[in-house]
């Protein structure tokens, strides 16, 4: 399992059209991947004084246009499972 810990762009419009154009900025300035759900969590974690983590599994590639299929997802994305819930319980 290959994973790297950095920064994480958050946005409303993950599927923009304008995505690759949005790329190049982002990457400049150190980021890994954008996703949709953990400013939220974060918002939410500091408005009720909580702790809070988001874990990230990639899913596809904004800048190459790889994806991975459902099947994919389903049969791999239960090690990032197992990572959450490890960290969760530590």
């Amino acid at each position: 399992m290959i994973s790297h810990v950095g920064l994480v762009f958050s946005s409303d419009s993950f599927y923009s059209p304008m995505a690759a154009e949005l790329a190049k900025p982002l990457i400049a300035h150190g980021v890994l991947a954008v996703e949709m759900e953990a400013s939220a969590l974060y918002t939410l974690a500091a408005a009720y004084q909580r702790r809070a983590l988001a874990i990230c599994t990639v899913s596809d590639h904004i800048v190459t246009g790889e994806e991975t299929t459902a099947v994919e997802r389903q049969n791999t994305f239960g090690a990032m499972v197992e990572i959450a819930l490890e960290a969760a319980f530590s």
